[in-house]
């Protein structure tokens, strides 16, 4: 009820000409016979306007295309125009979705109720075409393997799934990612349930990249360690975003530097290397007295990492943050003397945002959220190096774009 009052107090305050309402609602389709059923629809709209609430558009969510009588009654009964109703089918992917609005002049009713059509130019949609007719026409494809806490829920690296098939659009290929569940890495696996322990390597084995995305909490944190072990030591590329870069120092101090219970203080508040370490943020001025969040400035430390020439020679670049732990400082002269390189800091010098393997392929950790500000068209910059990489595309690449083109 909140909800609804907002929207009411939203229409009351920038009046009936600056509001526009879009209910969606799913059409059900009545068994052997496909008839179209409009019943559940007409009864939200009802129970809409009794709330005070009239709908100007309806966005009808089907399997196939609305029948011609099944918008007349829709019309009808629910009291808006039959320009109005929108339909959004099934379609092959759903880059298709905003060509489908298009063909439908949705735009042309929502400019029409917010009294714009006389200063709103056409809608160009003609990159955003050529991008859902290529990925319907892709064969080729490139093994991601995903290793996380969550992989049982993959709505949760949601951002993560988007970001990877922005990079994959952009090299022309589809992503087939192997989802790999951390803890059947772990050699306890090998006991408890030894063909998922089985199953797990061999898809990690198969995998021309691989991918340790953020998390909390220490289940499966030796698996990722593993993981990113296997990666480093037989030149995968490989990407850790937030605790997965966590997972590249220690797994780098504990197999390089021979510190076996390096650890963060997260996972290990007893650990006489302390490689990872709580960094309350403390800011004033930002939301949570403990954790890092929202867009936080990275100086890049050297023009010559593969970051930053990945992010066309930037001195510096503004990513989205949320973590409580980070790397110890007092540890990085150590790791830096081994090979292990930051190559982004924050203002201070204090907090590591970027690490790289110099003598890697593509071996990268970041202490941000890169998928965040990853857009169709757009591909984040770490993520189109990841699958550059994956596919030997990554030196062609940055020898085009060394000069910033």
């Amino acid at each position: 009820m909140p909800f609804i009052e907002a929207l009411r107090q939203l229409s009351f305050s920038v009046g009936p000409d600056n509001f526009c309402l879009i209910h969606v609602s799913l059409i059900p389709v009545l068994g052997v016979v496909g008839e179209q059923k409009t019943k559940p629809t007409q009864h939200s709209v009802r129970e809409l306007r009794a709330l005070g609430l009239t709908p100007h558009l309806l966005a009808c969510r089907s399997a196939q295309p609305l029948l011609e009588n099944t918008k007349e009654k829709l019309s009808q009964f629910c009291h808006v125009p039959i320009g109005n109703i929108l339909n959004i089918h099934d379609v092959p992917n759903i880059w298709h979705v905003p060509l489908l609005l298009r063909n439908q002049n949705a735009h042309h009713s929502i400019l029409k109720q917010l009294n714009l059509l006389s200063i709103a130019a056409p809608p160009n949609l003609q990159a955003w075409t050529k991008r859902a007719e290529t990925y319907d026409n892709l064969k080729n494809s490139v093994r991601i393997a995903m290793v996380g806490k969550y992989v049982g829920l993959a709505d949760s690296y949601l951002s993560v799934v988007k970001a990877l098939l922005h990079a994959c659009i952009a090299c022309s290929l589809k992503p087939s990612i192997d989802w790999i569940a951390a803890s059947d890495l772990e050699d306890e696996s090998a006991k408890l349930t030894p063909k998922d322990h089985a199953a797990a390597w061999e898809t990690l084995r198969n995998a021309e990249c691989v991918l340790v995305p953020g998390g909390f909490g220490d289940r499966g944190v030796g698996g990722m360690i593993l993981a990113a072990k296997y990666a480093r030591e037989n030149n995968i590329p490989y990407l850790g975003i937030c605790l997965g870069m966590q997972i590249s120092v220690i797994e780098f101090a504990r197999s390089v530097l021979g510190l076996k219970r390096a650890n963060s203080n997260e996972f290990d508040s007893e650990t006489p290397n302390p490689v990872v370490i709580f960094m309350p943020e403390g800011s004033r001025t930002h939301m949570g007295s403990t954790m890092r969040l929202g867009s936080r400035r990275t100086l890049f430390q050297t023009p010559d990492c593969v970051t930053s020439k990945l992010y066309r020679n930037a001195e510096y670049v503004d990513e989205r943050h949320r973590h409580r732990y980070e790397v110890n400082p007092e540890a990085i002269g150590v790791l830096e003397e081994a090979g292990l390189k930051f190559v982004g800091k924050d203002e201070t010098g204090k907090r590591m945002e970027i690490l790289e393997l110099p003598s890697h392929p593509f071996y990268v950790g970041v202490q941000f959220h890169p998928e965040f500000k990853s857009r169709p068209g757009r591909p984040s910059a770490l993520f189109l190096g990841l699958i550059l990489a994956a596919t030997k595309q990554l030196e062609a690449y940055l020898n085009t774009h060394q000069n910033g083109c």
